[in-house]
């Protein structure tokens, strides 16, 4: 059976393996699903990071505030 999900190879440092496993018996959940999980938050927390970096380059003193009821997308 083929599946739509592509499948990586990781190699883990025996601490690593040690906490995914523990947070996968925590969450009473398979490794690989634990390890997604954990992935999605990272990437979660980078988007979070770049989105905060343009924000504060465009947060500048006297800016033009928009409100919403004033916005161009009402």
């Amino acid at each position: 059976m083929t599946t739509l999900k592509k499948r990586i190879n990781i190699t883990l440092p025996k601490e690593v393996d040690k906490a995914l496993s523990a947070l996968a018996k925590r969450d009473q959940v398979p490794q690989a699903t634990k390890a997604l999980h954990l992935v999605e938050t990272a990437l979660e927390l980078e988007e979070d990071y770049a989105l905060s970096k343009i924000a504060e380059k465009r947060d500048k003193k006297g800016a033009k505030f928009v409100s919403h009821n004033r916005s161009i997308w009402r």
